[in-house]
This record gives structure tokens, sequence and C-alpha cells, in this order.
């Protein structure tokens, strides 16, 4: 038996040594799976954090771009409200202005006429309807 139990207690300690070692190997590697989950779940966590702050960024651009159209149409509106007016203003000018003119002549017309009859005050009423009618 001594020539028997050396080698087979060698080969039951290489064995065991083998089986520690493969069990050493699984936690190590057991161990760097987890890490590499955890890393994993937070670059997973970062890169949402990141896509939401972008999310974001573009959200408040969008609504800045919005707001400054907004306030360049209010503007230009305003603008164009103005020149309308001012437009306006220039033909009711115009118009009185056509107005006191044709009033000025058909006033010269009627006095003329009135001072060419006589004083008669039929014919001044005939005189202002005719006048009237012109009008």
């Amino acid at each position: 038996m001594k020539f028997v139990w050396p080698p087979l207690t060698q080969a039951m300690q290489e064995r065991q040594k083998k089986i520690a070692e493969g069990l050493d190997a699984a936690g190590r590697a057991e161990r760097d799976l987890q890490l590499a989950q955890e890393r994993a779940a937070q670059m997973l966590r970062e890169t949402k954090e990141q896509a939401a702050e972008i999310l974001d960024r573009a959200n408040k651009t969008a609504n800045a771009i919005v707001e400054e159209a907004k306030a360049q149409a209010r503007s230009e509106g305003e603008k164009l409200i103005a020149g309308a007016k001012a437009e306006i203003d220039l033909e009711v000018n115009r118009a009185k202005d056509q107005l006191r003119s044709q009033v000025a002549a058909l006033a010269v017309t009627g006095a003329e006429q009135i001072l060419q009859s006589s004083v008669d005050g039929a014919a001044h009423n005939d005189l202002v309807a005719k006048l009237a009618s012109q009008l």
C-alpha cells in the first residue's frame, strides 16, 4: 500500500486543488459578471440622462424659436397695421381735400347764380334745390 496511497493521495490533492481553483475562477467570473452588469446599468442610466438632457435642450430651443417667430410676426403685423392706418389717413385727407375743393366750387357757383338772379324767395329755393341735387 505504500506504493498505491502516495500517488492516489497526490492525485486527490491535485484534483482538490484543481476544484478549488475552478471554484475560485467561477467566483471571480461571477464577481466580474456582476461588476460588468453594474457598469452596464450605470452606462444605461447615464445614456438615458443624456438623452433626456438632449430632449430637454431641443424642446427649449424649439420653444425659443417659436416665441421668436411669434414676436417677429407680431412686430411685422404691427408694422403692417401702422402702414395701413397711415395709408387710410392719407386717403381720408385726400378725400377731404377733394370735398373741400368741390364744396368751394359749388359754393362759388351757387353764389354766382344767386347774385345773378333776383332776390326772389321762390327762385332762391329753386337754386338751393338745384345745388342740393348736384351734391
